[in-house]
């Protein structure tokens, strides 16, 4: 069953982003089914958080996605190069956003092995937001896609991870956010083989 609207409409955009683990995330792109359990995420708390793209109230282009209801895809590029997946959440007006860092892969694993040009299957496969998003056929083509939709979703699958086997650690390349760069929003499952580094 796909996550109802009202798992992302909350305010508290650092325990969704903590729920999210164990959440199967899925993509049907032209016709091909992929997914995976999500085992990593980070957490960006709007206006008031440095490490975001909406700190100070900041609305652009690119960040103008966030400010939508929550419940959506935000997709940008990042350095040119990497798509990355953020889930909208919250209210419209209050840009929260999580982060998807890594997925363990379980569905249409050939598939995401042809997107990532790998002939066997390793833990970089969907080890990193770039390598996730690659995998998964995710691209800003399907930026502010609902999360109710047919192309891209998550689904509540009853697996639960214990409090004890999640690691609750500072985000990865935020330095530029000062203080806000040691909050501890960034959240992983304990020796899965697809977290991304550093994972100690």
């Amino acid at each position: 069953m796909k996550l109802p609207l009202s798992f992302y409409q909350r305010n508290d955009v650092v325990a969704i982003s903590r729920e999210l683990l164990g959440k199967y995330l899925f993509t049907c792109i032209n016709g091909e089914l992929t997914g995976g359990y999500i085992i990593e995420t980070e957490a960006y708390n709007g206006i008031i958080d440095k490490a975001s793209h909406s700190f100070g109230n900041r609305l652009t282009p690119r960040t103008k996605t966030m400010y939508l209801q929550g419940g959506i895809a935000y997709v940008y590029l990042c350095y040119g190069i990497h798509e990355m997946f953020n889930i909208v959440t919250s209210v419209e007006g209050q840009p929260h956003a999580i982060l998807i860092r890594a997925i363990q892969p379980t569905e249409g694993i050939d598939i995401m092995l042809a997107r990532r040009n790998m002939s066997i299957l390793k833990p970089n496969i969907t080890s990193g937001p770039g390598s996730v998003a690659q995998a998964l056929g995710i691209s800003r083509n399907i930026n502010a896609i609902s999360l109710q939709s047919d192309i891209l979703w998550i689904e509540d699958s009853g697996l639960v991870i214990p409090g004890e086997n999640i690691a609750a650690v500072p985000r990865v390349g935020v330095s530029y956010a000062g203080e806000d760069a040691l909050l501890p929003y960034r959240f992983y499952i304990k020796g899965n083989i697809y977290v991304s580094k550093p994972n100690k």
